[in-house]
């Protein structure tokens, strides 16, 4: 099976390699892309994730052609699932996925929404890895609208917080933007203990075609560079500049 792989499109521009570590996802995010497209993948339980067969056995293989190649780009967990929703409670294969990848010295590039799920694994972690956090509200009841179970945003900034105070390396995923005075703001929150910003439009949805994106991506980009902030802009979004 495949463990280890390139990512394409769009999601390349988070990560050069990733791994998912979980068939779907119980967060519900209801502007999720893959649950869009859950249908056509024939995975119309998408929303009752379950740990991918054999994944650490495969990791652990694609680990060591990785290392044997003197490859240390970071593995990116996970883009087709959250590798710290619930079910990673009982089945904690983030945990063993970072065992296995600092095994044969290869970082990791966490993006999560699961907030204090994730601490447990801080210890496991050190400055050549990331934890990234998804953010897109400042709002508490439109993130009980639009990502009904994923963790709170507070407990969601916190968990970057403390990462910071641990010394992990922190990124923030704002993608969608579905508010941008929201991002605008989330972005004035955080940036303390950020280390970079990676923005992205809202796509896939007609109601995102209401937004006014080149003033967005121009306000976007004059507040990161006003608070110093390192920041990647998806060219979905910078081609609006």
């Amino acid at each position: 099976m495949r463990s280890i792989y390139i990512p394409t499109g769009k999601a390349l521009e988070y990560g050069e390699l990733a791994c998912n570590l979980y068939e779907g996802c119980s967060h519900g995010c209801t502007y999720c892309y893959n649950l869009a497209l859950c249908g056509k993948w024939g995975r119309p339980d998408f929303d009752k994730p379950k740990p991918r067969e054999g994944i650490i056995e495969a990791l652990t293989t694609s680990a060591l052609k990785q290392y044997n190649k003197n490859d240390m780009r970071p593995v990116f967990l996970c883009f087709t699932c959250d590798p710290y929703q619930p079910i990673d409670t009982i089945y904690k294969l983030s945990r063993s996925a970072i065992n296995i990848l600092h095994r044969f010295h290869v970082p990791v590039r966490i993006l999560t929404k699961g907030g204090k799920r994730a601490e447990r694994d801080f210890d496991q972690m050190g400055s050549l890895d990331e934890f990234g956090v998804t953010l897109t509200f400042t709002n508490q009841a439109d993130s009980d609208k639009w990502e009904p179970h994923a963790a709170p945003i507070a407990e969601r900034l916190e968990s970057l917080q403390h990462a910071h105070e641990a010394g992990i390396r922190t990124w923030v995923s704002l993608e969608p933007v579905i508010d941008p005075q929201q991002t605008l703001d989330l972005i004035r929150a955080t940036y303390r203990y950020v280390d970079h910003y990676k923005v992205g439009r809202w796509n896939h949805d007609l109601r995102a075609e209401k937004i006014d994106w080149p003033l967005f991506a121009r306000s976007a980009v004059d507040l990161l560079n006003i608070l110093g902030c390192n920041y990647y802009i998806k060219k979905d979004l910078a081609k609006y500049l």
